[in-house]
């Protein structure tokens, strides 16, 4: 079994990484690891570790974001099924700034991608359920949905090509006028 990550910076977006896992496969199936410590945290700043994880289970259609917050760093992953996985650039003094990449994860294609802070993280579900994972490092408390920004995940400025015309949403993503 390998524990090898291959580690690529996004081209589009400075300070945004993709973990891209070794796989073993065989007749029952395959495995991957989602973390290494040693490998992983080396990517945040000093003294900042991985802290809380959380699932989320979404059916088709289900779109989620684009939320963040000014302090935390995710590594997300989808663990099951297929989602489109869009990350926005809002980090007002970057070159960068409301640009966005869009990349598909799924079970046979397994990839982590590694979130700073003041990034808007989203992601659409294109499978009938999707499993994805959220690993959070943060000082202080959590920073909750109260507390984190918010834009329309249909906004002009980004113009975003989902692959969905009519995506199933929150109430907090129906707010077309939320922005931070």
């Amino acid at each position: 079994m390998s524990f090898k990550f291959h580690i690529q910076e996004s081209e589009k977006l400075k300070g945004v990484y993709f973990f891209k896992p070794d796989i073993s496969v065989d007749l029952r199936g395959n495995i991957w690891t989602t973390f290494n410590k040693k490998l992983v945290e080396k990517y945040l700043p000093k003294n900042l570790e991985f802290v809380h994880d959380k699932f989320s289970t979404s059916n088709k259609d289900v779109l989620r974001g684009i939320h963040g917050d000014n302090k935390s760093w995710k590594l997300v992953t989808c663990v099951y099924g297929n989602v489109q996985q869009v990350v926005v650039d809002l980090r007002k003094d970057s070159d960068t700034y409301k640009q966005f990449e869009s990349i598909d994860i799924c079970r046979d294609s397994p990839q982590l991608i590694l979130i700073p802070p003041n990034m808007g993280n989203a992601f659409l579900v294109k499978s009938d359920v999707a499993v994805y994972h959220y690993k959070l490092a943060y000082h202080g408390k959590y920073i909750d949905a109260a507390d984190q920004f918010s834009f329309p995940w249909n906004d002009k400025e980004f113009s975003i090509n989902w692959d969905c015309d009519l995506p199933i949403l929150s109430e907090r993503d129906k707010n077309e006028n939320y922005r931070a």
